[in-house]
């Protein structure tokens, strides 16, 4: 059985690694490097920049579309232009982004420095107010990049959400900077605006072209984006235009209040523009002009750490694809057993970072960044020509670029010309990896391959085959019932068999099946296409257990297996792709920190387009009688009685209600429970008991109760975090000190209850 792979990123997620992996060195490090090149006229050098990375972000949104495959423009370029271009496509990628990971490591630290050295925080520690030497700055980014090599190596998950939040936290504090600071911009700083002639905008173009990486990185992802067709361009253009918009803004600013020589010769432009313009700013005794650089100086931060760490993340991807498709060493193929991680990879890769940050400088690793970004860019507009003008019966992209084929050849020669405006080093290093890449071909890969691009004539139909499918196409089932068991890999033999015996009475009365998947989450190091080319032991133990359980059951069961980045993601688009009725799925009890946290279950529930139903604790041997907790939930307690009096009528089970009241209840209470109790009865086919449960502490009543239930079912909301830490739910406490089997019942029906649902529970039921 293949397994399948997951989309797990949405728009916001595309924009916030788009925005991410744009929003460092370009503005925090590069305007003083690139302001040295144009003078005054910086500010062109980043608009032009912006403007030349349009045909390329619009090429790799099409194809991005028609061949949604995880690698991105190496796979582009590979596929249209053939080997031995996608070979040089990959070495300059990986070079590329190797370089600005690097550029983002060693720039960082001035900011650090920058801090370290401020004399307003000078209070008498030794080495305050002294800058640290450039080999002090080159061995901090060393121990940086070295941390960093470590949380790839062993696969720490890199998350959306934190991406999300970095990007806004960045926008607040750069859109503040903005805000104050643009009226105090000196006009006369402009004069003369060509400064350094046009040729001078043009280096500096060349110079600042890195900044814009990020349309790569989401490229070399596409594979994982839900609804491409949509997502990818929508994100890309999108946050092109606000870097494109906040970079012109924030390098204006800079321009008019630092002094062009004091720039030119800065390192760390932005926090040098807030230490002049506030450095001294006190206000009721409190030093806001510390503060704000201090702000400046964590956004930098922030940033470039971030850069750097996905930088690693994302270069290592290139020499394992290039290894996968045999235009590498295969070595760099090995997956770590233990981490799941492409090791070698991600060793070769960190190893050439700390050899640059070692060795070059700031202006010479971004010049050579830009120029092998460039030629990417070049070729990924060629190949884009290359697959429109070729028949291909499955070429059938969900985007098309507006103003083809003019907006390619516009990039083609644009890219062309830029290059030749950069210095002879960059130009020689831009022909030794064409070079590299043409003689390792033939001298390494050329034998090993049999297959060309489409530019050569041979479409070869797989290469705009989409890897992410479903486990099996959606059929029409109007009429019947399914139930989705999601399989974590932490979850054992006996729970998932227990999962499944208890789906099939639901399933045998309601007539439909089951579809039981196992959701394999690998690290975000690994590429999914790469994870689920391989059948672990624990893959086909899990394909063998479960044929042989559904031998015996007497309900279809159709099983599948998902790779994702996100397995809580995968498991809702999941659900809503195949149209489930019901996800059933395995929860531990958690602790109440742990709901602090955030708990994916809850992640689930809240995003879930189905009813969702939580197993905690083990199936039992025989199960005799079914107990409800009713609540007076108008949703919970009928979903809860249907999937009971299915149980039961299938296992021959009766049901029983239990309802807590105090000990003080009035007698209206108890009759009111008793008529709702006698409602809830008319939905059952099986024989159905009632008991009302006196008790002051209703946690403890309900379990002395329960004694004789095999299996208790109750009802479950959301939780919130701290208000849920302060007051637990009385299902949590009450699913904790029993020990049958619980069923935490959630209907999609029920609304989402405020922070104040825990407290009133507790008023309500306590």
């Amino acid at each position: 059985m293949a397994k399948d792979l997951e989309r797990d990123l949405g728009l916001f997620a595309v924009i916030a690694i788009s925005m991410g992996a744009m929003i460092g060195s370009g503005i925090f490090i590069l305007p003083g490097v690139a302001m040295a090149e144009a003078g005054p006229a910086v500010i062109l050098a980043f608009v032009i920049a912006a403007i030349l990375v349009i045909p390329a972000a619009l090429s790799i949104a099409e194809l991005g579309t028609a061949m949604p495959e995880a690698g991105g423009d190496y796979v582009f370029i590979e596929r249209g232009l053939g080997p031995s271009f996608g070979t040089i496509a990959g070495l300059g990628t990986w070079l590329m982004l190797m370089l600005k990971g690097s550029l983002a490591l060693y720039g960082g630290m001035f900011y650090i420095n920058f801090i370290y050295a401020l004399p307003t925080w000078d209070l008498a520690i030794p080495g305050l107010g002294a800058t640290l030497p450039i080999p002090g700055v080159r061995a901090l980014g060393i121990t940086f990049a070295l941390v960093f090599i470590a949380i790839n190596l062993v696969g720490v998950k890199q998350t959306g959400g934190i991406q999300l939040v970095m990007v806004i936290v960045m926008l607040v504090i750069l859109g503040g900077f903005v805000a104050v600071t643009i009226i105090q911009v000196d006009g006369a700083n402009y004069d003369p605006f060509f400064a350094e002639g046009i040729d001078g905008v043009f280096t500096a173009t060349a110079l600042v072209l890195v900044s814009y990486a990020g349309v790569t990185k989401v490229a070399a992802v596409a594979e994982e984006i839900e609804n491409p067709g949509r997502n990818l361009p929508l994100g890309l253009l999108g946050s092109l235009a606000v870097t494109a918009f906040l970079y012109a803004l924030l390098v204006f600013v800079l321009v008019g209040v630092v002094d062009g020589d004091q720039l030119a010769d800065s390192e760390e432009p932005m926090a040098l523009a807030t230490e002049i313009l506030f450095g001294e700013a006190v206000l009721a005794g409190v030093p806001v002009g510390t503060l704000a650089v201090a702000g400046i100086i964590l956004a930098a931060v922030l940033a470039l750490v971030s850069t750097a760490n996905a930088g690693i993340l994302t270069a290592s991807r290139y020499p394992l694809a290039l290894s996968r498709d045999d235009l590498f060493l295969k070595k760099f193929e090995y997956i770590h057993p233990r981490f799941n991680t492409p090791s070698v990879a991600i060793l070769v890769t960190g190893a050439i970072i700390v050899a640059i940050v070692a060795t070059l400088e700031v202006d010479e690793i971004a010049k050579m960044a830009g120029a092998f970004q460039i030629l990417v860019y070049i070729l990924v507009c060629a190949a884009l020509i290359a697959f429109r003008e070729r028949d291909l019966e499955w070429y059938d992209p969900d985007f098309f670029t507006p103003g083809y084929p003019w907006v390619q050849l516009f990039g083609i020669v644009s890219g062309i010309f830029i290059i030749t405006q950069m210095e002879t080093q960059e130009i020689l290093g831009s022909i030794a990896i064409v070079i590299f890449g043409f003689v390792w071909f033939k001298l390494y890969a050329e034998g090993k391959i049999d297959r060309e691009g489409v530019a050569k004539g041979l479409a070869r139909r797989e290469a705009g085959k989409q890897f992410v499918q479903d486990t099996e196409a959606v059929l029409e089932r109007a009429d019947e019932f399914e139930i989705l068991i999601p399989i974590r890999q932490d979850v054992s033999r006996e729970q998932e068999d227990a999962m499944i015996q208890m789906a099939a009475p639901i399933v045998k009365r309601r007539g439909g099946h089951i579809r039981v998947v196992r959701f394999d989450e690998v690290p975000d190091q690994v590429p999914l296409d790469t994870a689920a080319q391989e059948l672990s032991e624990a893959d086909i133990e899990f394909e063998e257990r479960t044929d042989d359980l559904v031998r015996y059951l007497e309900v279809p069961v159709e099983v599948g297996e998902i790779v994702s980045h996100d397995t809580r993601h995968a498991v809702v688009n999941f659900a809503e792709r195949t149209g489930a009725d019901l996800v059933l799925a395995r929860q531990e009890a958690t602790s109440r920190l742990g709901t602090l946290f955030g708990r994916d279950t809850d992640w689930i529930l809240e995003h879930a387009p189905c009813d969702v139903v939580f197993v905690q604790h083990e199936q039992p041997t025989a199960v005799d009688e079914i107990a409800i907790v009713t609540d007076r939930s108008p949703f919970n307690d009928p979903l809860k009685v249907e999937l009971a009096d299915a149980m039961a009528d299938v296992l021959d089970a009766r049901v029983r209600f239990l309802f807590a009241v105090s000990e003080d209840a009035p007698d209206e209470l108890l009759e009111t429970i008793e008529d709702y109790h006698a409602e809830l009865d008319e939905l059952c086919t099986v024989p159905v008991e009632s008991t009302i449960v006196r008790t002051d502490d209703d946690v403890e009543g309900l379990s002395a109760a329960l004694e004789s239930a095999d299996i208790v079912m109750l009802s479950t909301v959301t939780h919130h975090r701290l208000p849920d830490l302060i007051i637990e739910q009385r299902s949590d406490r009450l699913a904790a000190a029993i020990e049958q089997p619980v069923l935490l019942v959630h209907s999609k029906q029920t609304r989402r209850g405020s922070f104040l649902r825990p407290i009133l529970d507790r008023v309500l039921f306590d």
